[in-house]
This record gives C-alpha cells, structure tokens and sequence, in this order.
C-alpha cells in the first residue's frame, strides 16, 4: 500500500526540520513527514563536545518535541529509491510514499580517505548518530594514544575536547602548514596552535598520514616522512561530502561541485524537489564558484527558505550566494570567521586592504571577565564594501563574527561601518570610544 503525503522530507538533522517546522507553518493544510534513518540524532556542533564538555553526552541528543508539537509525523526508516515519474519514495523497509513535495536534507557522510589500514578497529568516522557517538566515547576514554586526523574545524574541537580527559596524550595531524588555513589569516591560526600546545596536544603540521599500523586493531600510523607514531585510537575529522545517492540514481542534476544542483529557492532541477543543508550545492558569495560550506546555521537558512517557497514563492531571495560564516571555541578562545580572508582574497585576484584593530570586550578593562578582542576587516580597496572578517577573544567574538557576517551580507562600506551606531554597556562590550569593530573599519579607511 502507497501512503499519500503532501510534503515529504528526508533526513532529521537541523535542515530536516526546520523545512518540515516552515513548511507546516506557511502550509497549515497540509500533512508533513519526516523521514530519519536513526534513531537518536545529535546537534551536529555539539559531537565534539559529547566527549568531555558533557557530562551525560545524552544532552547534545536533537529531539523531536517541536516536530510532534507542529503534529508533524516522524517516521524511522532510510530512503533507498526515488521515482520522479510516479513522485514516490520506497524506504528499506519496503513502505512506499507518494508526495505532492519532495525534501531532500539527508546531509554528508564523513570522508573516509584512501589511507592503507583505513578499515581496521579503533579507527573512527564522526557519524552523527548518538548510539555509535556514545560507543566511540566509551571506547575512546580507555586509550592511551589519540590521534585527530585533520587540522579544520572539527579536528581542532575534538583534539581541544579529548586533550581534557585525563591519562590521554592526544596528537592533531594535518598536511597543511597550520590548523584552520582555509578560514584564517596566519596571525589568527597561531593562537589557536599556542593554546592547543599549552593544553597537551601535540601538533603534525605538514604531515600527511600514508598508513595505519597493525593486524584488525589500530596500533599505530605511518607518516609520509617515514616515522612512525604509537597509537590506539584515531578520529577522522577531514570533513564531510555532500549525500547525494539518492538524488543521482533519481538522475538529478549536481552542480559543478559534489552538492545536489538548486536554484536560489532550493529547487533543483525537478520542480517538485527540493534540497537544503549538506546535501545541497553552495555558491561562494563573492565569486559565484562552488564552495564545500557545511555549516548548521547555513542549512537552517536553506531550509527555511525552501519551507516557505513549496508550493508558491511567497519569500522573495536575492540569490546573493553562501557566506562562510564559522565559530569555534578552544579552551577558552572564541574565534570566528565570515567570508573572505586575506589570503583567500588576494589568491582570488581582488584588490584590498585590511583593518585591524584590538580592544577589551568591557569597559573599563578591569572588570571581572574582561577579554582582549582582536579584529581583522577585509576591504575592497576601490570600492570600500566589506569583504571578510574575522575575530578573536572571548565569548563576545561569537557574536562579533555575526555583526561583520551580516554587514558582509548587506555590502556595508568602510564608511557605514566607521559611522556604526550600537549599544554598549560597561560589563557586556566594549567602550564606544573603542568598539572594534569601528576601529578595525577606521584603520582600513586610514590605509585608503
């Protein structure tokens, strides 16, 4: 037996169900479905954090209490076919489903790269599935010897994590010459090496892993310098590809890059589909190219636009492409990122110049918790349009970084920036005088 559906969402991760939260709101009448393929999901950001930052890893558990609460249906099963003709999905279980609309957000899968011994025990892929993440940390918290593949966001979050559990001597290998290289100028990466270093972690920068070492059992790596390094357990944390099974064997377009092919209402080239969140292709705000963006706050975006535009357009979008827009938190350190980088920029071809500046994140600077606030701004040199910035100091950085997202987004200028009106407040930010992000604009302009 076929079960009729009117809108029809696969995947239960954040972009799953925010299109299934803004479909049933803009479409009240119709019945929503999502369906996920475990059991107990988990807050994507929140994986590395299971290991020691919460006590009970059940905690970053993603519930479904706003889906049942919008009487949104949730099935448990996995999607393995899609009939575009018959506009119908068959789950493993063999249940088929027609659907009036089609969303696609299964998410990624995590790279698992072509390293000799990739298969052996103790050597772990970040799923995000809370029964296999909770079986790793008890597993992991008998070890001796951790090894993080990969010097990117996710790699630095657990090897900051995993650092704090005590008797563990943690090492972060990545083939770069510095950690987080794709979203920091230089000055940046250096203070997150420095505060990984003083908290045990040993880093292998410029190094690349050729072997994993032992019989079925993870006993130690092989570097392509030739040395060798003892090691009981390691964590891919190289990143993720787009999952796009389902949408290829269906014979939907990809887009130059690895992600499902969508318009900037998140069709795809099926005017029944759509796809949001990991699964979906993403084009660099500024250069229109492909750009590999996974980010939750990034999908919850897509989704809510494609939740709204299912059956009519009622959310007008200027296609203004993806903003990389990142945060992280290293023991103490917030760091955050939005668009360009210097480097990045000038690979780019693009003309700029940068401000910089530093201040405290209250007034006067001896209040209890004041942090040092550094802030870097990219600017179009001809134009004077905001580029790109990044930040680095305490818990208000996290915020910071959203302030120069959205004026990125906007295309503020040097000079709206410089005039910028806030709110501050002695204990929550920095004095008017000297407000970094207003500085950091000011020299840029000084530089003009």
């Amino acid at each position: 037996m076929v079960k009729k559906v009117g809108v029809l969402i696969i995947g239960g991760g954040p972009a799953g169900l925010v299109s299934a939260i803004t479909a049933k709101r803009y479409y009240p009448d119709k019945d929503v479905v999502v369906m996920k393929n475990v059991v107990n999901g988990c807050i994507p950001c929140g994986i590395p954090y299971m290991f020691w930052s919460l006590k009970n890893p059940d905690d970053n558990k993603l519930g479904l209490d706003a889906l049942k609460k919008n009487n949104i249906e949730v099935i448990i099963d996995e999607a393995v076919k899609m009939d575009r003709s018959a506009k119908k999905i068959t789950a493993k279980s063999g249940e088929e489903y027609e659907y009036e609309k089609l969303v696609l957000a299964p998410g990624s899968m995590p790279i698992k790269p072509s390293i000799a011994g990739i298969e052996k025990e103790g050597i772990y892929p970040v799923y995000k599935d809370m029964n296999y993440l909770k079986a790793i940390i008890t597993k992991l918290k008998k070890a001796k010897n951790v090894l993080i593949l990969g010097g990117g966001f996710i790699g630095v979050e657990f090897a900051d994590e995993i650092s704090k559990i005590n008797d563990i001597n943690v090492y972060l290998a990545e083939v770069l010459p510095r950690l987080l290289a794709n979203s920091f100028d230089d000055e940046f990466s250096l203070l997150v090496e420095e505060r990984l270093k003083s908290g045990g972690v040993t880093l292998l920068t410029s190094t690349k892993v050729v072997e994993f070492l032992g019989d079925d059992k993870i006993k130690g790596v092989r570097f392509d310098n030739g040395k060798e390094l003892r090691i009981d357990s390691v964590i891919l944390g190289i990143g993720s590809v787009p999952n796009t099974t389902l949408a290829t064997e269906a014979g939907l377009d990809l887009g130059r890059g690895k992600g499902i092919w969508v318009d900037e209402y998140m069709r795809t080239a099926d005017p029944d589909i759509f796809a949001v969140g990991d699964c979906a292709g993403k084009r660099d705000f500024y250069t229109r190219r492909d750009t590999p963006v996974m980010l939750a706050s990034t999908a919850t975006a897509e989704a809510r636009i494609a939740g709204a535009n299912l059956y009519r357009l009622k959310v007008v979008r200027e296609n203004k492409g993806t903003i990389a827009i990142y945060s992280t938190y290293v023991d103490g350190l917030v760091l955050g990122s939005a668009g360009l980088t210097e480097t990045s920029a000038k690979k780019e071809g693009f003309e700029i110049v940068s401000g910089n500046t530093e201040s405290i994140d209250k007034h006067p600077g001896s209040l209890p918790g004041a942090n040092k606030v550094r802030v870097k701004l990219i600017f179009s040199r001809q134009s004077g349009i905001l580029m790109g910035g990044q930040v680095v100091g305490g818990i208000s950085a996290g915020e910071i970084i959203n302030i120069i997202g959205m004026a990125i987004q906007q295309r503020v200028s040097v000079t709206e920036l410089e005039t910028l009106q806030m709110a501050t407040h002695p204990y929550l930010t920095s004095a008017p005088t000297m407000y970094p992000v207003v500085l950091a604009a000011q020299n840029a302009s000084d530089k003009m």
